[in-house]
């Protein structure tokens, strides 16, 4: 009996010896602050405003720093910011930023997936232009060292395109030197990526009488 309750001893002793010099994980930092107001999205830490715009995010303002929709909802999932109603200081959940500007822009949520799917792959994207450009994106370590060389269309399934709009989007894409993705979302939320870089239209001839 005696053996057995010095066996029980040591292995409680080992039990408690592994525990105490278990290395502990290391915390993850409390998630940035941000305020929402109207539509506009805010961070006003200077600290943290840079911090953000060095990695991709965003458009200074002074010491402030103003932050896209997508931008808000892809580092709301990330744990990275936490989004208060101005006048409530109550924290957003990602479904109600989402719904928030669902109400005005109905493509919001295709536009963040195909954000998303960018970050994801390490592409640093920022806003487009005109021409139904979604984003420019910018070569993997690039980003304020050279301009974008990518433009990315989101194109959305059950929404066609036009090839006369294609043929536009591209002539853009070659008169700024840049590449142009086409970025399919598809109804299962899946994205393909296409590299489009010619396209020939040719006028069908007039049938004769």
């Amino acid at each position: 009996m005696n053996s057995l309750n010095n066996i029980n001893k040591r292995v409680a002793n080992l039990t408690q010896t592994k525990t105490t010099h278990e290395p502990s994980k290391p915390s993850e930092p409390p998630p940035i602050t941000a305020a929402l107001k109207n539509n506009d999205i805010t961070v006003s830490s200077p600290e943290n405003a840079e911090e953000l715009a060095t990695r991709g995010y965003g458009t200074k303002q002074d010491s402030t720093l103003a932050i896209a929709y997508y931008e808000a909802l892809y580092l709301h999932s990330r744990n990275i910011i936490q989004i208060q109603q101005t006048k409530t200081k109550k924290p957003l959940t990602f479904q109600q930023l989402l719904e928030h500007y669902k109400a005005t822009d109905p493509n919001a949520w295709a536009k963040y997936l195909i954000y998303r799917d960018l970050r994801s792959r390490g592409y640093v994207a920022r806003e487009g232009f005109g021409q139904g450009i979604a984003f420019r994106m910018y070569e993997r370590g690039q980003y304020g060292t050279a301009t974008a060389k990518y433009l990315i269309l989101g194109i959305q399934e059950g929404q066609p395109t036009t090839i006369e709009n294609l043929a536009q989007t591209l002539k853009t894409a070659h008169s700024q030197k840049k590449e142009l993705i086409l970025a399919v979302l598809n109804r299962r939320g899946e994205i393909v990526h296409y590299t489009l870089s010619q396209l020939k239209l040719k006028k069908k001839p007039t049938p004769k009488k």
